[in-house]
């Protein structure tokens, strides 16, 4: 069996699954002020008398990193970057406290300039006295050769809580996006941890000494403990759990768009033939250019308690959730509240959804039914704006899915997909607005976290060869080795995917399905005096993202659901 939890930020949802089904599944309000209460009530109701020697495993998704960039509720912390000559690291200041030091290195790794370790002594004591605890170092060809990266985090000791160095975190050249990255991954580091915590805590005190797995933003999983170290990768897990839930049930002749409806926001994705598209160079998230490797996903601020209110005589949903809709005791009415004012739902306080909406009847000058109509095709109206504008960007640019480049592609989906809590409602009133073949996806209101727990492990690595320098190098992953001249192209997509496959292994995937594949494969002949004198070798390596394949025929079952879980009767 294996444990899948989602921890949104509305809802923390988990189910268990057996060999061919769904055994049990739970949802809670996530509490992110008590993780470990949320995190164990969610746990306690799946596992409840299951033995825990059956349970083999669990993954887990959340959109606790992702909320806090997009809502700025990050740790401060301090970047320390070293550019060298002819860039002004000064525009690519990420926070407050952003340092440029001295010290050089070239794209081909070698040292220019040493960098001052009186300067970085000094930085160290301000920081320090300032209450800085997180710490992020990059240089910008640290890829080429980490020394100076490593020089700056030994001065600064063992001072500072988390001190994280770009050259672990991407193989890629982009230096603001690496500074970026950094950042990202230094700033979200104690919230990351106190979730990290919260699950281990939980899963003991269950008895559960399993293997645990984190959801990341390219669908894949990787171990719990490996992702304390790299924490940005989980920036948008909530969103990829969407694609991977929906998986199964896209059509294999069209293209799809996923909608994953949840409290706060509504997350998009396409899928190509049941393939998912991937953002090739890294994901953008609340203004930050990242080299973080994810699928392709958008977010709008519009959801079931989306908070709804009339502003200048129009109408206006969202961005913002103040709470639940004011039918679960929320304070602002929602477009919940406009579906308890209609009929369609009936499991709360119809009339205190009533009291909320009718101030935003009278500025309108409608009647209840009216204005809660309006309020819900408004919603609705809302995420189809978004989704053509994703689709729009998407055929802006070259198509990447998961496993190929479309070259001139032009996205054109036939069907939608919902899922998210409120999923039956908003998908009957979907197909009345739209050409669009939508379909609920089955388990609508747990889907995240099947899509979580049947995600296979995913890896990358990056490999970088200089045989006239005679090195090969893996920064990421603590690897160097002394290679000779006759080192070429093949030995070293030999040597990256033995690198990979030792990588997927320590973090749990099991060999058998490893899906390797070549990202890029790029040689430049260096020339001196009309000679070659050597050779510089990039490879690019991955895991294909997919589900664990002895739980595939789950899949399958899940489209005979059981009477309680099909759409609501109102909504047909």
């Amino acid at each position: 069996m294996i444990i899948g939890l989602d921890v949104g930020g509305t809802h923390t949802d988990v189910v268990l699954i057996g060999q061919d089904c769904i055994l049990r599944q739970a949802k809670v309000p996530t509490n992110t002020s008590n993780l470990f209460d949320c995190v164990w009530a969610a746990l306690d109701e799946v596992t409840r008398d299951v033995p825990p020697e059956e349970i083999e495993r669990a993954v887990l998704s959340t959109t606790l990193t992702t909320n806090a960039i997009i809502e700025g509720k990050m740790e401060k912390t301090a970047m320390i970057v070293s550019p060298g000559p002819g860039i002004d690291a000064e525009l690519l200041r990420t926070c407050t406290h952003y340092f440029i030091v001295s010290g050089s290195i070239d794209h081909r790794g070698r040292e220019i300039q040493p960098i001052n370790p009186v300067e970085i002594e000094g930085l160290s004591s301000k920081l320090k006295a300032e209450g800085i605890e997180h710490v992020g170092v990059v240089g910008k060809f640290s890829v080429r050769n980490p020394k100076h990266e490593i020089q700056i985090g030994e001065i600064l000791g063992d001072s500072f809580t988390n001190v994280l160095y770009g050259h672990r975190l991407s193989g890629n050249l982009s230096f603001p996006r690496r500074i970026a990255t950094t950042y990202l991954n230094a700033a979200v580091h104690p919230i990351y941890k106190g979730f990290f915590k919260a699950v281990k805590e939980s899963l003991k005190k269950k008895g559960l000494n399993i293997p645990i797995y984190i959801l990341k933003a390219d669908g894949g999983t990787m171990s719990l403990e490996a992702s304390l170290f790299c924490p940005g990768e989980t920036i948008l897990s909530g969103p990829a759990a969407s694609v991977m839930g929906s998986l199964p049930f896209a059509s294999l002749e069209e293209e799809t768009l996923v909608l994953d409806i949840g409290g706060t926001t509504t997350d998009m994705a396409i899928l190509i033939h049941r393939v998912p598209l991937l953002d090739p160079v890294g994901c953008e998230l609340g203004g930050y250019k990242t080299l973080i490797r994810s699928l392709k996903t958008y977010s709008i601020g519009v959801g079931g308690d989306s908070t709804v209110r009339v502003l200048d005589g129009k109408l206006k949903i969202g961005p913002g959730r103040d709470g639940p809709a004011m039918a679960y005791g929320g304070p602002t009415p929602t477009p919940t509240d406009a579906l308890f004012v209609l009929g369609k739902i009936n499991n709360g306080d119809a009339q205190a959804s009533q009291r909320g909406m009718e101030p935003i009847a009278a500025a309108m000058g409608m009647t209840l039914e009216e204005v809660a109509n309006e309020v819900f095709d408004h919603a609705c109206q809302m995420i189809l704006n978004g989704a053509a504008k994703m689709i729009e960007d998407i055929n802006s640019k070259p198509v990447y899915t998961v496993q190929e480049l479309l070259e001139g592609y032009q996205v054109q989906p036939q069907e939608i997909l919902v899922l998210g809590g409120p999923a039956p409602y908003f998908a009957f009133r979907l197909a009345a607005l739209t050409d669009f073949q939508v379909h609920v996806v089955p388990q609508w209101q747990v889907a995240n976290a099947v899509g979580a727990a049947l995600a296979k492990n995913t890896s990358e690595v990056t490999l970088f060869a200089d045989t006239e320098r005679g090195i090969a190098i893996a920064p990421g992953e603590k690897f160097y080795r002394q290679i000779d001249k006759n080192f070429d192209r093949n030995d070293a997509v030999a040597l990256a995917y033995e690198l990979l496959k030792n990588k997927c292994i320590k973090e749990g995937a099991v060999e058998s399905e490893l899906e390797m594949e070549v990202l890029e494969n790029v040689q430049f002949n260096m020339v001196r005096d009309f000679y070659t004198t050597g050779r510089n070798i990039r490879i690019k390596v991955q895991v294909k993202p997919g589900m664990v394949s002895e739980y595939k025929d789950i899949a399958a079952s899940m489209f005979h659901v059981s009477p309680s879980q099909k759409m609501p009767e109102k909504m047909r």
